[in-house]
């Protein structure tokens, strides 16, 4: 058992790093395939779940470290990722899809409130924090479930049922999008759709990345991580000052506010097209996956089936407000579907949807799935709210 602190943490650091590089090496057509359903951040949340149920780390000793790394750490990684949501390029994303985007927000938003409505009383009591995390993922990314765990003290066991809601729920809905998208022509031509103005939005993004021929150098790295955690240590003891005067919100809640509102406002400056942001923002995030995974115990996750029964639900209730919003106001399936994985997968899946649709439109799966960071942590706190009223 480990009981150093820096030990646990190096051994976090690595088993993330090589189970991030599995596919790297394995490039058998069975693991590859064994991959699409298991990605590396499903891995950690898993594996680093099983060997704190295997008792491999003392929770005790290596609390220390876990506390003082942890949020740190995850206002660093936020303040990153907002650097990549230019809101001058989400703009010219055009209003419908726009609208396609947070239609599919505020389904899945409408989504959990029903579901926790159902199943709140077989979930358990409180379990309405862990489903306000989840919901952050779902709108947004990890990154925003992360935020709200730290906004609303969500217990590192809760968090365990979110977990693996996530990877069950939403590695399935990622497969059910990689099909449906298949029949986008029998789809639009239900729903009456007008897809020129996608491919325009589309190709213009692409010319525009095609050009970007900037190095990514570890000076450039350096920097990334140097400012993020100078604005990290800033907002975290600002949050504290501006919690003390303004007790509407509490002192996590005002760091992440802090955190974004300094992101999105340097985004928009020459310091947020340095190149690397994506790669420095996506260590830090393995990490942190690592280190929250790591604390959960899912030995005493007997109640596993009810939470999987109320994601299912969120899902399918999702699904169909969107298909009959499409039908209403003539959207087609890819602003349906590379929207609703916007929210649900974030960065990592969306692209990869836009890409099996037209390789051209692969830009348009990214500024979703970046304006979907700015909207999850405030979208699932809210969310969470909502929950909190049901008796």
């Amino acid at each position: 058992m480990i009981h150093d602190g820096f030990i646990y943490l190096a051994t976090l650091m690595l088993l993330a790093a090589i189970l991030v590089n599995l596919p790297v090496y394995l490039r058998g057509k069975g693991a590859q395939t064994f991959f699409k359903f298991a990605p590396p951040i499903v891995l950690i949340y898993l594996g680093m779940m099983l060997l704190c149920t295997m008792k491999v780390w003392d929770l005790q000793d290596t609390s220390a470290i876990y506390v003082a790394i942890k949020n740190p750490l995850l206002y660093a990684m936020l303040f990153l990722m907002l650097l990549r949501c230019d809101l001058k390029k989400i703009i010219k994303l055009g209003p419908k899809m726009l609208i396609g985007f947070f239609s599919a927000s505020i389904s899945i938003g409408v989504g959990f409130v029903v579901s926790y409505g159902i199943f709140h009383k077989l979930l358990g009591p409180e379990s309405w924090k862990a489903l306000a995390a989840l919901c952050g993922s779902w709108l947004g990314g990890g990154s925003n479930m992360l935020a709200i765990q730290a906004i609303l003290d969500v217990s590192e066991e809760s968090l365990a049922y979110s977990l693996v809601m996530d990877s069950v729920c939403a590695v399935i809905y990622v497969m059910f999008l990689l099909w449906v998208i298949n029949f986008s022509k029998e789809f639009n031509a239900w729903t009456k759709a007008d897809v020129r103005l996608i491919d325009e939005v589309g190709a213009s993004l692409e010319k525009e990345a095609r050009e970007d021929k900037r190095p990514l150098t570890w000076k450039n790295m350096l920097l990334l991580i140097g400012v993020s955690f100078f604005i990290s240590s800033l907002s975290k003891d600002a949050g504290v000052m501006v919690a003390s005067v303004l007790p509407v919100f509490d002192k996590a809640t005002w760091t992440v506010l802090l955190v974004t509102a300094v992101g999105l406002i340097v985004a928009m400056t020459p310091f947020g097209k340095i190149k690397g942001t994506e790669e420095v923002s996506n260590i830090m995030l393995y990490i942190v996956i690592a280190m929250i995974a790591s604390r959960a115990d899912i030995s005493a996750m007997g109640n596993a089936p009810v939470w999987l029964a109320a994601g299912f639900l969120i899902l399918l209730i999702h699904i169909a407000v969107m298909v009959i919003l499409a039908k209403l106001i003539r959207l087609d399936i890819f602003t349906c579907a590379v929207a609703s994985l916007a929210n649900v997968g974030g960065t990592a899946t969306a692209p990869v949807l836009a890409g099996a649709y037209s390789s051209a439109l692969v830009p348009i799966g990214i500024l979703m799935a970046l304006l979907g960071n700015i909207i999850g942590t405030p979208g699932g706190a809210f969310v969470g709210y909502l929950m909190s009223l049901i008796g």
